[in-house]
């Protein structure tokens, strides 16, 4: 889909919108989703919104830690690699059915052959060896291997067995979108919304609700995402009551949105950060690390953290993909960030045999920062001799496009706080990128290998120092992310999670 048309489409709902019914939440999003088949895909407004209809074994609390969800507990053999889970009783499916473990082990199986995080965990099979008793087994025994279990993005929701034994590898279709959750699929209306319903028949958790863990509460009738490109017009939209709550807003606009009694602020807990993907398969960077190195050597971060964000208070240049007073944090290689040496990058490009061709990065304008910090880094590449081009398409098309690896050789995104580095995408093999190398497979090997916490610190120290030798990703820095919400809206805002979720809001 053309931007142009998808804004002519958003301008027109815009105008026939209709006062907001205290049962409907109205959430305004940054554009059109990629499919809701959250096993297949990381898209972060995917994930937001598919949360309410999906569910997964694990769920996190607000302190990151993962907590039985749909499941009521573990037995795990001696040597880690078969691990029994027993399942809640009662729990229904939006067609009705009763959850077995025929389901979760058809979906845990489903997502380790084809998801997108499904080769972290190393599951050689899933068998149900019961009603509500399933059975894991793996390659080898995985420290992380709750935390893999409870992260939606891209993660192992459950789906009826039928359902995704007749998918594989295909995406879901919307008419399939079956789960457990307080929300069941209403309609996909496009350049208009998603419509989620509230599920009567929904069998919520008995524990105390804690983040995305315990009890959940569904007390809208109806939740709308509703594509809305430009931030401007998200910011006006929820002052002027055509919205609830509206998503990732600009850093320029945050002095505004916070001394207006129209808008309520949401600052995330743990910051997000922008990383800019190197292509490892295909093209110019694929085997050329001394070229990465002269790309990374001509950034300066705080430049383009200070045209992306602007406020000082929401941004931070720092080069260590966990924040300080997080058990993972280290400064482990970080002597390579933030250099913004034009003249040594010079150098480092001649020797690299660069020839000047255009390194084409592929950026989307729905995410204004993403398309500043591309802008910036554009301009300081050309500083060095680089040349880049920018490849600018909707948000939609970027997530196709960086599936293709003869598309791109960079491409922006960003990434949200993850309570474990495993769920860290660069450390995916099959995430866009394919950063795959035999120094990356042994640490990773080290990393899962064991559950002492100091050996898999060790470990994790050494993956951040190799990420910035062999620079796969670049990282540009800590951002403190804000949305904004409609005064009367209630929800969770403190110990906020990755992905908004409005089970137990009301207005």
């Amino acid at each position: 889909m053309k931007l142009r048309n998808l804004l002519g489409g958003i301008a027109l709902a815009a105008l026939m919108a209709a006062p907001v019914s205290a049962q409907t939440l109205r959430y305004a999003t940054i554009g059109e989703p990629p499919s809701l088949d959250i096993q297949m895909g990381t898209a972060t407004l995917a994930s937001t919104i598919a949360q309410h209809m999906f569910e997964s074994l694990y769920a996190f609390d607000e302190a990151n830690a993962p907590q039985p969800y749909l499941a009521t507990g573990e037995t795990i053999s001696d040597d880690g690699k078969t691990i029994t889970i027993t399942l809640r009783e009662g729990v229904m499916f939006h067609n009705g059915d009763a959850l077995d473990a025929e389901d979760v082990a058809a979906s845990l199986n489903r997502w380790a052959e084809f998801g997108a995080r499904g080769k972290l965990l190393g599951l050689v099979s899933a068998e149900a060896t019961g009603d509500l008793e399933v059975k894991l087994t793996l390659e080898a025994a995985n420290g992380a291997w709750k935390s893999i279990l409870a992260y939606i993005n891209g993660g192992p929701v459950i789906y009826p067995a039928e359902i995704v034994s007749a998918a594989a590898g295909e995406p879901i279709a919307a008419e399939n979108f079956v789960g457990t959750g307080p929300y069941k699929f209403g309609e996909l209306r496009p350049n208009r919304y998603v419509e989620l319903l509230r599920f009567d028949e929904f069998t919520p958790n008995p524990d105390p609700s804690s983040g995305s863990s315990g009890e959940r509460v569904a007390n809208f009738e109806k939740l709308q995402f509703v594509p809305v490109p430009d931030v401007g017009t998200r910011v006006s939209g929820v002052q002027a009551g055509d919205y609830d709550y509206a998503e990732f807003i600009s850093g320029d606009l945050y002095g505004l949105v916070r001394d207006d009694p129209a808008t309520q602020v949401k600052i995330s807990d743990a910051p997000i950060f922008g990383l800019m993907f190197m292509n490892s398969e295909t093209g110019p960077l694929a085997t050329n690390t001394k070229l990465r190195q002269a790309i990374m050597t001509a950034l300066n971060m705080e430049q383009a953290l200070q045209v992306s964000v602007g406020e000082p208070e929401l941004f931070e240049a720092s080069g260590s993909y966990f924040p300080e007073g997080n058990i993972w944090h280290t400064t482990a290689g970080t002597e390579a960030y933030n250099q913004g040496d034009p003249e040594k990058a010079k150098t480092l490009a001649a020797e690299a045999g660069y020839d000047g061709k255009p390194i084409k990065l592929l950026v989307s304008t729905n995410y204004k920062a993403h398309f500043d910090d591309a802008s910036v880094f554009t301009r300081q590449l050309a500083d060095a001799g680089i040349n880049v081009q920018l490849v600018v398409v909707d948000w939609a098309t970027l997530l196709q496009l960086r599936g293709q690896s003869a598309e791109w050789d960079m491409f922006m995104t960003h990434h949200g706080s993850v309570p474990d580095p495993v769920l860290l995408t660069v450390l995916n093999d099959s995430y866009p990128g394919w950063w795959k190398s035999d120094e990356k497979h042994e640490l990773m090997a080290k990393f899962t290998g064991t559950s002492d916490l100091e050996a898999r610190q060790a470990a994790w120290a050494e993956l951040q120092a190799l990420i910035y030798e062999q620079l796969p990703v670049v990282k540009v820095g800590n951002i403190l992310s804000y949305d904004i919400a409609s005064p009367d809206l209630k929800m969770q805002f403190g110990k906020a999670p990755v992905f908004p979720y409005f089970w137990g809001a009301s207005k």
